[in-house]
């Protein structure tokens, strides 16, 4: 037997890689919901790592690894790589599979249990737009998925909208870059494989069957289209609009984007002008948030704090203020307050950027109400007392696989072990 790991390999030995993964005792296993796989798939935990263990083929197991390890390099979203297993058999010497392992990704969730959580249509169009983000993201980096589907992704919050990132690299394919062919083939399997999810989730009783299924797997193709032609579509205009250069990035700016490098040609007459994005960077405003305050945050997630740090700035006077000195007193006066008033016992029931979103969201709800601006000490107090507690812990969800929480999730994931 073979154990290649990036990292924790004492501990990834001691695991029994002689038995059949779905015959591994109870307790080795953490109850995180699982999503619908064509693999059997378990948690545990290594020296405070939960790591999933994911059964394939020797060869499979490596270059999924692999894949995976080329894509965190590229800063793509999708699941890390730990290591990989290859030649376990039984104490008889019956074959078994390999293994892939990849940490779990913490504050996410498959998509049925988002669905059994919220029971609300405007989740499926989050849901179905993160994947358009996903997408686009993964063929600017050249990956071709080959499998696009809501099962084969995660998500997690962001401010009001998912993030989602892949967790199965299984059929993809790295290129320098994508065909158009090749994206419109993912694109039509993943009109396939969404409508298909979504008839899964009717039959469950999870959505409403009002819903059109195929009505949501379309608009992933119309978002994916959009957002593509925004990101790398040329654009033509008069030499008298060159005004138009700096509107192209303002707006892929608003979407999340930074311009890494863009290509000016003019006509031999020197009357018209044409720009395509050559190079689009990812995380505009989680690069701004971060080299203004160190902190870490989804992409809508550092926007609404940039914004707040903006009206903060303003109110305070602060607007001639270098903005990083501004930047450390907000830290100071609004963000760290509001996370250092969460009790211990509720610390884990949403990650710190997507608390304070949500803080900000019920800030603005009081004042609303109170017709007066609430100062943040009383609207902290609101918070905490009456919102965050009826949050469940998406930390570590069913981190102790008791039955309780078990049964919360059995919709979501009916193949949780059963304690």
């Amino acid at each position: 037997m073979n154990i290649t790991a990036d990292r924790l390999g004492s501990a990834i030995a001691t695991l029994p890689w002689r038995v059949p993964l779905a015959d591994w005792p109870r307790e080795l296993l953490v109850g995180l919901p699982r999503g619908i796989s064509r693999h059997v798939v378990r948690f545990v935990e290594l020296a405070g790592v939960v790591v999933a263990v994911k059964e394939t083929e020797d060869p499979i197991a490596e270059r999924e690894h692999d894949l995976l390890q080329v894509l965190s390099q590229l800063d793509a979203p999708a699941v890390a790589p730990l290591g990989y297993i290859t030649g376990r058999c039984t104490p008889d010497g019956e074959r078994l599979p390999g293994a892939l392992l990849t940490p779990h990704l913490r504050y996410s969730l498959p998509y049925r249990a988002l669905f059994s959580q919220d029971l609300a249509a405007a989740v499926a169009r989050r849901l179905v737009d993160a994947l358009a983000v996903l997408l686009v993201r993964l063929h600017l980096a050249g990956f071709f998925w080959g499998d696009v589907s809501l099962s084969n992704a995660l998500f997690r919050r962001d401010a009001d909208a998912f993030a989602a990132y892949l967790v199965d690299a299984e059929t993809g394919e790295l290129h320098a870059q994508l065909s158009d062919g090749q994206r419109e083939h993912d694109l039509e399997l993943a009109r396939t494989n969404i409508a298909g999810d979504f008839l899964d989730l009717q039959a469950g009783g999870l959505v409403d069957a009002s819903v059109d299924p195929l009505a949501v797997s379309n608009r992933l193709l119309e978002r994916y289209r959009e957002l593509w032609q925004e990101l790398t579509g040329p654009e033509e205009f008069s030499m008298d609009d060159r005004w138009r250069v700096d509107d192209r990035v303002r707006r892929l700016n608003d979407i999340g984007f930074d311009l890494g490098e863009l290509t000016v040609t003019t006509d031999l007459d020197g009357v018209t002008t044409r720009i395509e994005p050559k190079v689009v960077e990812p995380g505009h405003h989680t690069r701004r948030l971060r080299r203004l305050t160190g902190i870490g945050a989804q992409d809508n997630q550092a926007r609404r704090m940039l914004n707040d740090l903006d009206s903060y700035r303003m109110a305070t006077g602060r607007t001639d203020e270098d903005e990083h000195d501004s930047a450390m007193a907000w830290m100071s006066d609004v963000y760290r307050p509001v996370l250092d008033a969460v009790p211990v016992e509720y610390a884990d029931r949403l990650e710190p950027a997507q608390l304070f979103h949500e803080f900000l969201d019920h800030r603005w709800y009081l004042s609303e109400n109170a017709g007066h601006d609430v100062s943040t000490p009383e609207a902290i107090r609101s918070y905490v007392d009456t919102v965050l507690p009826a949050h469940p812990r998406e930390e570590a969800y069913l981190r102790e696989p008791s039955t309780g929480a078990l049964q919360t999730l059995r919709t979501a994931d009916p193949d949780s072990p059963t304690p």
